[in-house]
């Protein structure tokens, strides 16, 4: 597109009444007295310039009669109320405009022209709009969406699966594993034991809470006990030295 111009025109060929005594350039008829067109120096009546002189209109391809105002840019012509934005049909003949691929354009359209297109709902997204970039795309603020929620993201933190954008709650609920004593979401870290994920927090002895992450344990009857508590607590006693049987 080019720098916004405003048409050269409107242009009126030189017409008038012949006071002299000339003939029409091309069907020779005496103009005396009567209107006339003077083009590149020739003299002419108003019927031969419109049918062998006058130029096309770029946009209703009529030609551009004696009467008509016409307004010219690089080597084409318009009537002056042909000349309109290719988009909006706004008229611009005492408008700035910009042209592209041979299209006439006002300045808002040729904005939106130019303008990425927002990756959510495939409109322009205008210079100075609130609008989102991520890896090399653009969205319109309110078109950045959660995949499942449908909310926009807007300033919260998102996740992404594939191709799709989650927010951080939409992302935890549908994919983060859940730990097995709280049922909450794991977001960092966790623990597995028995194919089962745990909060490392979550992980204590059942009788002193104590954490058990990255410790020596004991498992009994689908509960965890550290080593002291299960030696004062559950293993069964030596019926002849009373000492606590781990089978350490």
């Amino acid at each position: 597109a080019h720098a916004a111009v405003v048409p050269a025109g409107p242009r009126s060929y030189t017409t008038g009444t012949m006071t002299d005594r000339f003939d029409c350039f091309y069907c020779r008829d005496s103009l005396h007295g009567k209107k006339y067109v003077k083009k590149e120096d020739k003299h002419c009546c108003v019927r031969c310039f419109d049918k062998l002189c006058a130029n096309t209109c770029a946009e209703c391809r009529r030609p551009i009669g004696a009467d008509s105002k016409e307004l010219h840019h690089k080597n084409r012509y318009w009537h002056d109320d042909c000349f309109r934005c290719a988009k909006c049909y706004k008229p611009l003949a005492s408008e700035p405009f910009s042209t592209k691929d041979d299209k006439i354009l006002c300045g808002k359209c040729s904005s939106r022209e130019d303008s990425p297109r927002c990756h959510g709902c495939y409109k322009p997204v205008l210079p100075g709009s609130q609008n989102v970039e991520y890896k090399h795309n653009v969205w319109h603020e309110d078109c950045f969406t959660c995949f499942q929620c449908k909310q926009p993201i807007r300033s919260q933190s998102f996740l992404t699966k594939g191709d799709d954008i989650y927010c951080s709650p939409c992302h935890e609920k549908k994919f983060a594993k859940h730990c097995v004593h709280c049922k909450q979401a794991i977001t960092t870290g966790g623990i597995s034991y028995q194919d089962q994920p745990w909060h490392a927090e979550c992980f204590v002895c059942l009788t002193c809470k104590k954490p058990l992450a990255g410790q020596r344990f004991t498992s009994h009857e689908d509960q965890v006990y550290c080593v002291d508590c299960y030696k004062t607590s559950v293993a069964k006693k030596c019926s002849g030295c009373q000492n606590p049987i781990t089978g350490e």
